[in-house]
């Protein structure tokens, strides 16, 4: 099973050197135990643009797609056998960066 685990920042501010040490030794936690697919953060939402082509003529905005307080900041996908580990990876994961955590599984070929 595959799963996404969100970060949820609270405003554009970025990890500090302690939590991006914890990161990285979670992150090398997670390839040592098979769970690791791919992990990034993402820069602040100020540079994101909004691609709306669902009409005639696509539609380009500069800017998050809405105005928050939160957003998400990085990501982690991992691969684990089952809901169980997933919710203590994403424990594990929201104590290392210190921050809120998301987890949703992908979509399987069967759905």
């Amino acid at each position: 099973m595959q799963f996404l685990v969100s970060v949820i920042a609270h405003g554009s501010e970025s990890a500090n050197p302690g939590e991006m040490a914890a990161i990285d030794a979670f992150n090398d936690r997670l390839r040592a135990n098979g769970h690791w697919v791919y992990a990034n953060g993402l820069a602040d939402p100020a540079t994101a643009i909004v691609v709306d082509a669902r009409g005639d003529v696509p539609v380009i905005t500069d800017g998050p797609f809405h105005t928050a307080t939160d957003y998400v900041a990085g990501f982690w996908i991992i691969e684990v056998p089952n809901l169980d580990v997933a919710q203590q990876l994403a424990t594990d994961g929201s104590k290392v960066c210190n921050r809120k955590v998301e987890l949703r599984p992908f979509h399987t070929l069967a759905e």
